[in-house]
């Protein structure tokens, strides 16, 4: 399956480490949202105005403890839907 192919619910995989880049106000800038491979939900698709044709997608990661953390803004390239050893499903 693909990224364009997810909704809302969706699990995804951080495809990279994600770090905050200050956008999430209750965590210090540059902490750690996601390492590679950890798994989240995807919340909500969008766009930016300024460019439309590509997907923003809203996405909660696990943590240590397995709570989702703050939704996340990540781009396309953040993601993947392979994680290690598991299919897609549901959160």
């Amino acid at each position: 399956m693909t990224l364009d192919q997810l909704s809302p619910g969706d699990l995804v995989y951080a495809a990279t480490q994600i770090i905050n880049d200050g956008g999430i106000p209750d965590l210090a800038e540059d902490a750690v949202i996601a390492d590679a491979g950890t798994r989240g939900v995807i919340l909500n698709i969008g766009h930016l105005e300024e460019d439309p044709e590509r997907p923003l997608y809203l996405v909660r990661f696990e943590g240590p403890d397995l709570v989702l953390g703050p939704p996340t803004g990540c781009w396309g390239e953040e993601l993947t839907t392979e994680g290690p050893g598991s299919t897609v499903g549901r959160l």
